[in-house]
């Protein structure tokens, strides 16, 4: 691969949270150029009046509706096309459909990375288990893997389900746990999430009065991330895994915080546990086993994930801190897209993250 290699970049449901880092991640690739932004909503409303923050990274680029894409594409003929979606559940997979077919008529090789929920099931029974409604595109599931960048493995799959935000913390701790075989297979779950998790339109939840200085469950031991992530672990590791979730809003902007629970069927120290994981990630540049325990401050605004443990009698427990709206959403769904187009995984990531954020 030519490193020089410029990449027409198109960003699907552009006007939420994921969509706004999605954008600016776009904006600082070497590799990627945006020639489209679609939003039905804001169809000719400049990039920087929906995203202030970007300021001129796009000059006076215009949102454009799902329509005007066609044209769009019809000026890329031949060309390699990257599209990411952050459009919403349920709606991104019918959408997605749509552009590669117009992709296909313009003669465009089109990838696609999509950070809704619609191609992290591998077929159409799962998802409406989770999800209660029909897939939008059940025809092209088989041509969607999803796993984190650092589990992957080969496949000839040209598109990618990017798992959810509270699913990849989960998956950083428990694929390795399972692939090492030391516990028993059933994982307790505790997760904290920031507001901006919860997409930008504001419901009751996620009002500011309500979420400052406080804490609180939601959906436990039901939340659509633990079938997600027990899917994927076995699709990963060829081993079941029976996750018990309980999900916490917590009164801050952006992070996860994890905590897995497990016991084990062997023993092993905090250290030895804590050398297999350093071991197990030591060739990914996005996750850090370090010495002591993870906190939220010291990833968020970055693609990076760190990660602790602690061991205690049969009890293990694994800690793991990302950014939602970046490790845990745009900027996995990234390192997808350099992994698919050829370029190295880190490319356009490895800014770290501004500190007490």
């Amino acid at each position: 691969m030519n490193t020089t290699t410029t990449f027409p970049t198109i960003v699907l449901g552009g006007t939420g949270y994921v969509a706004g880092e999605m954008l600016r991640l776009i904006a600082g690739h070497p590799n990627l150029k945006l020639v489209a932004a679609v939003s039905e909503s804001q169809a000719g409303e400049p990039i920087r009046s929906v995203f202030p923050h970007l300021q001129n990274a796009f000059g006076q680029t215009a949102y454009i509706s799902r329509q005007q894409l066609d044209s769009e594409l019809a000026a890329l003929k031949g060309q390699r096309v990257a599209l990411f979606s952050a459009a919403p559940h349920g709606a991104s997979a019918a959408l997605i459909e749509g552009v590669l077919q117009a992709a296909d008529a313009a003669g465009c090789d089109m990838t696609v990375v999509d950070a809704s929920a619609d191609f992290r099931f591998s077929n159409d029974d799962a998802y409406q288990s989770v999800y209660g409604h029909p897939h939008g595109a059940p025809n092209l599931l088989d041509k969607f893997e999803s796993a984190l960048p650092e589990h992957a493995k080969d496949s000839d799959k040209p598109h990618v389900g990017q798992p959810g935000c509270f699913a990849t913390s989960m998956l950083l701790g428990a694929v390795p746990l399972m692939e090492f075989g030391i516990s028993d297979g059933t994982v307790h779950a505790f997760g904290i999430t920031g507001s901006t998790g919860s997409g930008r339109s504001p419901i009751a939840t996620t009002h500011h009065p309500l979420r400052h200085s406080n804490l609180y469950a939601y959906k436990p031991l039901s939340h659509r991330h633990a079938p997600e992530v027990m899917e994927i672990t076995a699709e990963v590791t060829g081993q079941e895994l029976d996750l018990r979730f309980v999900p916490h809003s917590g009164p801050f902007a952006r992070g996860i915080h994890m905590t897995l629970q497990a016991e084990l069927i062997r023993d092993i120290t905090a250290d030895e546990l804590r050398q297999k994981l350093q071991a197990y990630y030591a060739d990914h540049t996005f996750v850090d086993v370090i010495d002591g325990l993870p906190r939220i401050k010291d990833v968020a605004g970055s693609n990076y994930a760190h990660i602790g443990v602690a061991v205690e009698g049969p009890t293990v427990a694994i800690f793991v801190a990302i950014d939602n709206l970046l490790k845990g959403a745009a900027g996995g769904c990234m390192q997808w897209m350099n992994i698919k187009l050829g370029l190295d995984e880190s490319t356009g990531l490895l800014a770290p993250g501004p500190g007490w954020i």
